[in-house]
């Protein structure tokens, strides 16, 4: 009996295969229904309002003038007659640019420790070899499951020993380097293509040559988040200044507009004011790079 040939074409799986919407490119099957979208759009509002609406609140509070209700029922975020006094309030009731000063010398610093220690540690542990990496790797991620205020008070101990207490210095060593940014840098080196690296030793490239040559420009985007977090976390640190800091000439900006709240505290205008004093620099800092920030997150979650 003879099989008469058949058209794999015309099989049932190879027209699936050839329907237009698995061409290259198309994203039909992927079109979500108009329900979809809507519900899509209807949590995208709901998230923006929880995100900026603190913000443009605080804005509009610190803008309107004395006679204004700030508490009205719906708000009214434009004011009736706009003033910068309650900034002026701000500029003449603390040092601005003096503690804004000392909160960039620690974030600065603590950026440039955090991008230079976590590259090299991330890279250790992704693609160096030596005995005791599952350790280092265990007791790196259990730094991570204790609070801040569990270690404060060995952190202010171990800072007053070294005679850093009440400078700068102390408030900047405990977070010369983050267990997050380390891993971040891990798994951005983790990416790294093995044959790349291969060829680099058979060239006759050294640890120090392969880090700088080859793993660096491939992850320069996860070291800008490193250094935006860092930039963050260095700036909004409170807690930690507060604690290391005795002398008010010496206070960071998130410590002096502590100042404000208790002093101001019947006149949130003042406080709002003092709020985004301190806000402006992260934002126009995530202005500038947010590009480099995403393209960061991109590298870190996108293999190949």
């Amino acid at each position: 009996m003879t099989r008469t040939p058949t058209d794999s074409s015309s099989s049932p799986t190879m027209r699936l295969f050839n329907r237009p919407w698995r061409q290259r490119g198309s994203s039909d099957m992927f079109k979500p229904t108009m329900s979809v979208m809507i519900l899509q759009y209807v949590l995208l509002v709901v998230l923006l309002l929880i995100t900026v609406f603190p913000f443009v609140w605080q804005l509009s509070t610190s803008l309107k003038g004395a006679g204004e209700d700030i508490y009205v029922f719906p708000p009214r975020l434009i004011p009736q007659a706009p003033t910068l006094e309650h900034y002026a309030t701000v500029a003449r009731t603390i040092p601005i640019l003096s503690y804004a000063w000392h909160s960039a010398l620690v974030a600065a610093a603590q950026v440039v420790s955090n991008v230079v220690l976590a590259t090299m540690g991330g890279y250790a542990l992704a693609l160096m070899r030596f005995r005791g990496k599952a350790i280092v790797m265990g007791l790196l991620l259990s730094t991570m499951l204790l609070p801040g205020e569990v270690t404060l008070t060995s952190q202010y101990l171990t800072v007053k020993a070294l005679g850093f207490q009440n400078s700068l210095v102390g408030v900047f060593l405990p977070g010369a380097v983050g267990a997050m940014n380390v891993l971040l840098m891990w798994t951005a080196c983790r990416m790294m293509p093995e044959s790349i690296l291969d060829a680099a030793v058979i060239d006759g490239a050294n640890a120090w040559q392969r880090l700088r040559y080859v793993v660096w420009p491939n992850i320069r985007g996860m070291a800008s988040v490193v250094a935006l977090f860092s930039f963050i976390g260095a700036w909004d640190d409170f807690l930690w200044p507060l604690v290391v800091l005795s002398e008010p000439a010496k206070y960071t900006l998130t410590v002096g507009m502590q100042y404000l709240s208790s002093n101001f505290g019947s006149n949130p205008r003042v406080v709002a004011a003092g709020t985004m004093i301190s806000l402006i620099p992260i934002i126009i800092l995530f202005a500038a790079f947010q590009r480099f920030f995403f393209q960061g997150v991109q590298e870190g979650g996108v293999k190949g």
